[in-house]
């Protein structure tokens, strides 16, 4: 098997929310429509805050790529 399905919270939800914020810059160039701000656009603190965490979790997916398509077993990875 390449992908590691571990059930594990905190990676799911990061990686639900780097998909939510690759979803909202699809349609930002598609049709120049920002959900986020759609949302959340009268209070421009929050939509900051929501840009850094999905900042952050796309940051902490892109480094956890190696370790999802590595084989069973494997415990390190360079």
């Amino acid at each position: 098997m390449l992908i590691n399905t571990s059930n594990n919270l905190l990676i799911t939800t990061i990686h639900l929310l780097s998909s939510i914020g690759a979803i909202n810059w699809g349609l930002v160039g598609l049709f120049n429509f920002n959900l986020v701000t759609l949302l959340f656009g009268s209070f421009p603190i929050i939509v900051t805050i929501f840009y850094i965490i999905i900042g952050f979790c796309g940051v902490y997916s892109f480094l956890y790529l190696g370790k999802i398509f590595c084989k069973p077993g494997i415990k390190n990875v360079k």
